[in-house]
């Protein structure tokens, strides 16, 4: 056989392949009948491994592998056209929908009580007075203080650093989120630029720099290159400028915004001082309740995932399937539970769509624990 001819061969088995797929699709779909009717799940862990172990024992042993695969797969679609026969009247539905008809508005509020991490001159503070015209601005000394401003009621929003484009996830914000009960409403990119600085313009040396922990791996390069330098981190950006500014040292500097210097008359010695001059932190915004604005669409959701071999794979290609763009993932491990971890997902999609909503009832239903975070617009 040339290869014309076996092409030809591989296109007649390709159309029997799909007449078949057809047809097992319609039986897919009477199943889902059937499942709906009883209220019964839509995965049969029980089912899947019955037929795995068949499929694979008729393929014999060089190709039981790739059949396991396809067949893998082959699951993942069927379940994913099972669900359209679903309807869901999940809480998590009922949730999105109230939150989609009470948020009124375009955007946030021009004026609100907002709650920051640090002091005056910290990038939170920046970062808050993009997204709110007119803030009153509270400020705390620790994430878990501002978390707990917005979900007592103390401050109707608050603002957090969640990743920097060169130091990574802020891990301290992400480990706070399982604690608190809280949703974002909004996010904002903000670039970062650090600098030098110190209380006048001795030429005394500097022998140490104090700066919040995310500005120091993104300025590492810097300090790499200045061992002698004593390195010290302290609770915030701004708060390390306001310290240096009280010192009575005058060999000790601090890594901040120019903000910062001219906010507590700091001289800068050296510009930019970051690894990369490319350098963006994302801050959220969360809220006690949800509100889910016109433009919002970014989905952030926290699983936890059920302990078992491909849980995660499953909820990736599951997404995938769906045409969804998983934009970021991040896990952290779960105190007490040995390598067992809590997921986060951000996702490019909008609860506007109901077919977004079906998706995300469905992953709550093979999770051990799903929280969604929020449906929000990033700036």
């Amino acid at each position: 056989m040339d290869l014309t001819n076996i092409r030809e061969t591989i296109d007649r088995i390709d159309d029997e392949i799909v007449r078949l797929f057809v047809e097992r699709m319609n039986a897919v779909s009477e199943v889902a009948a059937q499942k709906k009717q009883a209220s019964a799940p839509i995965k049969d862990h029980a089912r899947e491994r019955s037929i795995l172990n068949r499929v694979t024992a008729a393929a014999g042993d060089t190709y039981a592998p790739y059949v396991r695969t396809l067949y893998n797969q082959m699951f993942d679609l069927s379940r994913s056209y099972q669900s359209t026969r679903f309807e869901y009247a999940s809480p998590l539905a009922a949730k999105i929908e109230k939150a989609l008809a009470e948020t009124s508005g375009k955007h946030l509020p021009d004026h609100a009580l907002v709650a920051c991490q640090g002091t005056e001159g910290a990038y939170s503070q920046q970062a808050c007075e993009k997204l709110f015209a007119y803030p009153d601005i509270l400020y705390f000394e620790s994430f878990d203080g501002v978390f707990n401003a917005v979900e007592k009621g103390m401050c109707q929003y608050g603002i957090l650093p969640i990743e920097n484009s060169t130091a990574g996830s802020v891990t301290q914000v992400y480990d706070l989120m399982e604690k608190h009960d809280f949703h974002i409403v909004g996010a904002q990119k903000l670039r970062v630029e650090h600098h030098l600085m110190r209380k006048n313009r001795s030429d005394t040396p500097i022998r140490e720099v104090v700066s919040h922990e995310q500005a120091l791996m993104q300025c590492s390069e810097f300090l790499k290159a200045n061992p002698a330098i004593k390195v010290t981190k302290m609770a915030n950006t701004a708060v390390a400028a306001e310290f240096v500014a009280n010192s009575d040292r005058d060999d000790i500097a601090v890594l901040a915004s120019r903000s910062c210097a001219e906010l507590y008359g700091l001289h800068i010695i050296d510009s930019s001082v970051n690894n990369s001059q490319s350098n963006y932190t994302r801050f959220i915004c969360i809220a006690r309740k949800p509100e889910i604005y016109p433009f919002a669409r970014k989905i952030s959701l926290m699983m936890v995932l059920k302990h078992e071999p491909g849980a995660l794979n499953a909820v990736v290609s599951r997404l995938a399937l769906e045409g969804v763009n998983l934009l970021k993932l991040e896990s952290r491990p779960m105190p007490g539970r040995e390598f067992e971890f809590r997921f986060f997902f951000d996702l490019e999609a909008s609860v506007a769509d109901p077919d977004i909503v079906r998706i995300l009832c469905e992953l709550e239903s093979h999770a051990d624990h799903f929280v969604f975070l929020g449906c929000y617009e990033e700036r």
